[in-house]
């Protein structure tokens, strides 16, 4: 079976989530391929982290990075829905979404941490839920559990203080 014989699934959330403006970032195209880059930082300057995300969050991705390019930091945002076709890719198209000298990375996934190490790397920050069980107005529990654009932001700067530092043996 080809990338363009899989099934197609509609995927549907009753978050109030923002339609992603397709003129600004890349084509939707790129999630028959696992995972793309969804935007680069602007006039062709080379990212100095990327942010990956999944579904829901990727919204929260788009909304660090535009905080982070107004302070001068160079983010890529790649958005992930899945692993398994994203390992499909050959390598060259792997490293051309996940550059392997871009060590300042940060993942955010509104479900379970694990796996996402190896994207992340080992000085990479990785955003998920640790626990479960709140309710209440869906902001509030997404703050709850951190999953904000300020604790993107943060988590970003952290990784670009530590990403050229020598990795530990």
């Amino acid at each position: 079976m080809g990338i363009t014989d899989r099934p197609v699934a509609l995927v549907v959330s009753k978050q109030d989530l923002p339609v992603l403006d397709r003129t600004r970032l890349n084509p939707a195209s790129g999630l028959r391929r696992g995972a793309y880059v969804l935007l680069d930082p602007p006039n062709a300057v080379a990212p100095q982290a990327i942010v990956i995300a999944t579904g829901s969050e990727v919204a929260l991705a788009l909304q660090a990075q535009s905080r982070l390019a107004e302070s001068g930091v160079a983010v890529r945002v790649v958005s992930m829905p899945s692993w398994a076709l994203f390992a499909e890719q050959d390598q060259q198209y792997r490293d051309t979404v996940l550059p392997p000298d871009i060590h300042a990375r940060v993942t955010v996934e509104a479900a379970s941490p694990f796996g996402w190490e190896r994207y992340a790397g080992d000085r990479g920050r990785i955003i998920a839920m640790t626990g479960f069980g709140a309710s209440g107005p869906s902001d509030e529990v997404r703050a709850h559990f951190g999953f904000t654009a300020d604790r993107v932001v943060d988590a970003v700067r952290d990784v670009l203080a530590v990403a050229d530092a020598p990795a530990m043996l």
